[in-house]
């Protein structure tokens, strides 16, 4: 892949790229037009592939927050249409990374050294290029590091860079502005998270140790002597990332093993630590040849404050589902609903989102799951489908939702979703409180 030399840093030269991109993305619907009042009969397939490349190209020289949201809306099956979703997800493997100078004057920034004064073994190209930052190979006195260089300008340009993707997403997503605006706050102090490397290493060996006694779950050691403001130095961690492990053909066995040590990985992390490595994509996710789960980045690590907490998991009790005056309240703090609404409003979004939690809570309703399942991931796309086309979900004049369900939906839909691709059945254990009232 093709690295690049330099990347725009400024607010004016990211706006001026944001301005190309929405041209040539206007230019693609006129030629769309134009075709279609010829063959009146013709669809939208040529023209998505069509704004998916031009705007992925963008967004992959620009970097940083973009891309990462990007990155973010290709792991809802839902949320775009396959080509923009098939695009997308290259953020997560394959972004065009940086050249080598630009790499040696990062070290030199905090170092004061070039990356081989430091190691034995430095790779010029980047074994793996991602939204916020990209990943070398090095050893030294024969122990082999990976090593996360953040590209420049990313931490700066946090903000601005959201409200020049915020039309995008409106666009791409068919989303409530309101709704948008409502998140963005949160989704802003994540991607600002991301970016501060020091508090990365800090958390990154923080959960790692509280997560040490899980079964078939490892995780890289931290050097903080080797990292700084914008890089990271770990253990290289051996193996196949998610996609690579699944083409390997596993026997079942192997699957569901893998997708237990997930399970408890998530479980411990939201029902014990009330923290949770909050980006589940397949990148994150390294597994041996025992089998064994290695868990990297992290950068996006979501806190679960007790006000949110206690509301939201108290809906995977099945028996809460029919408790009419119990659920409401629910709601109410969860903000799917405001005392304020008309009947008619609370009766439909309640409704709905009984649905939803009825269909995701099922896992927990079952003391084993098969998340091999494909009908079961049908009706959640299905259900999906229905709430981001539903005229009363757009047209709200109050955001639907908590802004700390964003991140805990994004990750038990990311948990989901690579479950299903491995097709693992996995014990689905359960907070005490809710097995007892379950069963």
């Amino acid at each position: 892949m093709k690295e690049q030399s330099k990347i725009p840093t400024s607010k004016v030269q990211r706006a001026a790229k944001f301005v190309t991109t929405g041209a040539k993305v206007g230019s693609n619907y006129v030629k769309h037009y134009a075709k279609k009042a010829i063959n009146p009969s013709l669809g939208k397939e040529e023209l998505h592939a069509d704004n998916a490349r031009d705007i992925y190209n963008s967004l992959s020289e620009l970097k940083g927050s973009a891309l990462k949201v990007a990155q973010m809306m290709s792991m809802d099956k839902n949320m775009l249409p396959a080509a923009y979703q098939d695009k997308f997800s290259m953020a997560q493997y394959s972004a065009p990374p940086l050249s080598y100078p630009l790499v040696v004057k990062t070290f030199q920034q905090y170092f004061q050294k070039n990356p081989m004064e430091i190691f034995d073994t430095f790779t010029k190209s980047a074994v793996n290029a991602a939204s916020i930052g990209q990943v070398h190979q090095a050893t030294r006195d024969g122990h082999k590091y990976a090593v996360k260089i953040q590209y420049p300008g990313v931490a700066n340009s946090v903000k601005s860079d959201l409200k020049l993707v915020r039309p995008f997403a409106v666009r791409l997503m068919n989303l409530n502005e309101r709704d948008l605006d409502h998140y963005m706050e949160e989704v802003e102090t994540k991607l600002l998270e991301e970016t501060d490397y020091h508090l990365e290493v800090e958390r990154s060996m923080e959960i790692s140790e509280a997560c040490s006694h899980i079964p078939n779950l490892k995780f890289p050691r931290y050097y903080p002597d080797l990292s700084a403001d914008r890089i990271i130095t770990m253990d290289w961690m051996e193996g196949k990332v998610l996609k690579e492990f699944i083409k390997s053909n596993p026997d079942q066995a192997t699957r569901d093993r893998v997708g237990q040590a997930m399970w408890d990985f998530y479980d411990f992390q939201i029902h014990t630590l009330r923290q949770v490595h909050a980006d589940p994509h397949p990148g994150n996710f390294i597994i041996d040849d025992e089998g064994t789960l290695g868990v990297i980045d992290f950068g996006c690590v979501k806190v679960i404050p007790d006000r949110f907490y206690d509301p939201y998991f108290s809906l995977i009790r099945k028996d809460i589902l029919t408790a009419d005056n119990e659920l409401e309240n629910r709601f109410k703090e969860l903000q799917f609903i405001y005392d304020d609404d008309m009947a008619e409003d609370k009766a439909y979004f309640s409704g709905v989102v009984k649905d939803m939690m009825g269909l995701l809570g099922k896992p927990f309703h079952q003391d084993e799951f098969d998340f091999g399942d494909d009908t079961y991931f049908r009706q959640i796309f299905e259900m999906g489908e229905v709430i981001s086309e539903s005229k009363k979900f757009r047209a709200s004049e109050k955001a639907r939702g908590a802004r700390d369900g964003l991140y805990i939906n994004r990750t038990y839909f990311g948990l989901y979703n690579i479950l299903n691709e491995l097709k693992a059945r996995v014990k689905t254990t359960k907070p005490e409180w809710a097995a007892r009232v379950v069963a």
